[in-house]
């Protein structure tokens, strides 16, 4: 059973997967540090100091003794960026990746293959 265990657990794709699942978790961090320490701050210059993060639909004020109740709908349009963002150059990053397999594809099958490299040398020799 632990055989079993280890074969499954050291196959290549499971440990591709969960090295990609830590390295998006880091990239994900990334881009939302980019787009709320350096996007947003140049929105907010650009439209007079507005910060996104602080705008809410408040449907019942704080009282005494209860917090208010109020949709966040700015912290929703900084977290949809935030998607756009990571989507995009997820995007990028894979269309990246497929180019440079076509590439790969077209070169690998441009070459002779051995079959015929073995028939071109038996006519060689025959004559």
């Amino acid at each position: 059973m632990w055989k079993e265990f280890k074969e499954f657990a050291l196959k290549g794709n499971l440990i591709e997967t969960a090295i990609a699942f830590v390295m998006g978790a880091a990239f994900g961090k990334v881009v939302t540090a980019f787009v709320e320490k350096m996007f947003a701050p140049l929105v907010g210059l650009l439209t007079g100091g507005i910060n996104l993060n602080d705008y809410k639909f408040i449907i019942r004020a704080a009282k005494a003794n209860s917090p208010e109740v109020a949709i966040a709908w700015g912290e929703f349009v900084t977290a949809s960026i935030d998607f756009i963002v990571v989507s995009a150059v997820m995007f990028f990053i894979v269309k990246t990746i497929n180019t440079a397999k076509k590439k790969e594809v077209v070169s690998v099958s441009g070459a002779p293959t051995e079959v015929q490299l073995l028939g071109e040398i038996r006519d060689l020799l025959k004559k």
